[in-house]
């Protein structure tokens, strides 16, 4: 169910998830993070949880912060999830040292003007 009162929870899951996958990228090259199963397992992993939690935000939330793309975010978790066959390394590469940072930054911005209005 998509609460809009949940939202902040969803994006500090999302905020938490890219933390993970930038942990988990840092310093490393491509290659090395199609060989290390565990670590582009754990990536992979991430980059859905950020997917569900974006495809759990309310409607109103995400319309409202429309600069965040959202159906990206979820369709590549769908891919994720059920293309599992078809994951590309080179695109999860991507996704995790171009996108992910990128998501990080405007979840932030997010996080704090919700705390400029609770506070």
């Amino acid at each position: 169910m998509r609460e809009p009162e949940r939202d902040l929870g969803r994006l500090q899951d999302i905020l938490q998830a890219a933390e993970n996958i930038i942990a988990f990228t840092g310093g490393r090259l491509p290659e090395e993070l199609a060989a290390d199963k565990l670590r582009y397992f754990a990536v992979v992993k991430n980059v859905e949880i950020i997917g569900e939690a974006a495809y759990m935000l309310s409607l109103e939330f995400k319309e409202k912060h429309n600069s965040v793309p959202w159906n990206d975010i979820i369709r590549m978790r769908h891919v994720l999830v059920h293309g599992y066959a078809t994951i590309l390394p080179e695109l999860l590469w991507h996704t995790a040292l171009k996108d992910v940072p990128v998501l990080k930054r405007q979840i932030e911005g997010i996080i704090r003007e919700f705390s400029r209005w609770q506070g």
